[in-house]
């Protein structure tokens, strides 16, 4: 139909339908009517170019849903933080927990008196107070279950850095709040307590001048005492690779002129310094240390004490591989002044001369170990360690620690997994300066479990 067909009959429509006058009043106004009917069709056609392009538009923004909706399930979901191998999390941190519980059962003798019940030396091996000059006594048995340890750990990223912290304590240091007569309580002991930011340690460790490596494996406490080098304090330390530096607390122990006893001198200004590297290879490992140290003593009053001296240390150490499962274990440590850090403090740090004049005492000090594997479960260490302090006789007494030395051997069978009982039969003697000595043998059962 055309335009003006169309027009034709809207008009022919609209001229029926209305009455004779007005048809005849509005006939000339055909014309108005066609222009409005133009408009009305533009209109039309505009409105109709709108919805078309408003489909288009729907169309596209559908298609971009979903191609996104395809886009986020191809994507891998985020990976949930892994779960600890072990331990749990608290937040951001790892906490782990663990120790062991070991019980000891020991008979000793005593060749020069036996020591007070409750000392110390009746629960582990300290070359430096072993009884010289009294009467020889029967066996003492002790039992004790002191060595029981526990720690805790965190490990965690905060703020971009590696922070970790460690909590350690164990019963064997402090005396008991009782006797053995009903409870046999012991009281805990901090051992260590620090925290580690990325390479930065700050707290309680073991000195940075001890290679704990090659501690060998003892039903005692420390076991080769007398010739390793052993101290746990508060410190800062800097680790980067197999290098080590720290500054560490100081404290000097002096021997009096004339006398032997000890006095803990609380002067020193500076910290002491240790170092330390450590070498790793196919063979087995080694490390070397040192150690720079302030000895210091102030007193006032009349006679009054002014006097500092340097100490100085070394120590070398090594485990070697042996066949498929034995090692050698060995250590020698020299040097001035450093009395407190070998031998759990069998000799001094200085003594006094007779114008109040501080002389750093030397030492030389060693241990040697070997560790056999009968079977897979079944093993043995054949220990020997010693130490020699060259005092010089004229500022001290003759009773004044000159030597210690021990040997020991073990049996260790380890039935199931963390679990072990095994004996240990060690000879140690200490000789003072007067060539006095005194000894003690000792057989240790022990059963321990890690945890």
């Amino acid at each position: 139909m055309t335009k003006s067909h169309m027009l034709g009959g809207i008009a022919a429509i609209t001229l029926i339908g209305l009455p004779g006058a007005v048809l005849a009043q509005d006939a000339p106004d055909v014309s108005a009517l066609e222009a409005r009917i133009a408009y009305l069709e533009r209109e039309i056609d505009l409105l109709r170019a709108d919805v078309t392009a408003a489909r288009a538009q729907q169309a596209t923004q559908g298609q971009d849903i979903i191609r996104l909706d395809q886009q986020v399930a191809a994507a891998p979901a985020p990976a949930p933080a892994p779960a600890p191998a072990d331990g749990f999390r608290i937040g951001n941190n790892t906490v782990r927990y663990g120790g062991f519980v070991k019980a000891d059962y020991s008979i000793s003798q005593y060749s020069g008196g036996d020591p007070a019940n409750g000392d110390a030396q009746r629960d582990f091996y300290l070359p430096g107070t072993i009884p010289v000059g009294g009467a020889d006594e029967g066996e003492a048995t002790d039992f004790n279950a002191r060595q029981t340890r526990f720690w805790l750990t965190t490990d965690g990223v905060i703020g971009g850095r590696k922070v970790g912290t460690r909590v350690e304590f164990d019963f064997q240091v402090l005396p008991g709040t009782g006797d053995q007569r009903t409870t046999s309580p012991s009281n805990p002991a901090l051992r260590r307590a620090f925290v580690t930011i990325d390479n930065w340690l700050f707290g309680q460790e073991w000195t940075n001048f001890q290679i704990l490596s090659v501690l060998p494996e003892t039903a005692d406490y420390v076991g080769p005492t007398e010739g390793t080098t052993f101290n746990r304090q508060v410190q800062v330390r800097y680790t980067r690779g197999p290098f080590s530096i720290a500054l560490e607390n100081p404290e000097t122990t002096v021997t009096p002129f004339g006398a032997a006893s000890r006095i803990v001198a609380d002067d020193n200004t500076l910290p002491d310094l240790t170092m330390r590297y450590t070498f790793t290879r196919p063979w087995g490992e080694a490390a070397v240390s040192g150690i720079v140290r302030q000895l210091a003593y102030e007193t006032t009053g009349v006679g009054a004490i002014e006097s500092s001296t340097v100490g100085w240390g070394i120590s070398a150490a090594a485990r070697v591989k042996v066949g498929e499962r034995d090692d050698l274990k060995f250590m020698l440590t020299a040097g001035e002044g450093i009395g407190r850090y070998v031998g759990l403090n069998f000799a001094n740090d200085a003594v006094l001369d007779a114008s109040g004049e501080l002389e750093a005492i030397p030492l030389v000090a060693g241990f040697a170990a070997y560790r056999h594997y009968w079977r897979p479960n079944w093993r043995s260490s054949l220990i020997y360690a010693f130490q020699n302090v060259d005092n010089d006789p004229a500022l001290l007494a003759l009773s004044t620690n000159a030597a210690a030395q021990s040997v020991r051997a073990n049996l260790i069978w380890s039935p199931v997994p963390s679990f072990d009982v095994g004996s240990e039969l060690s000879f140690g003697e200490r000789e003072l300066e007067s060539g006095a000595t005194g000894d003690v043998t000792r057989l240790t059962f022990f059963a321990k479990y890690g945890f």
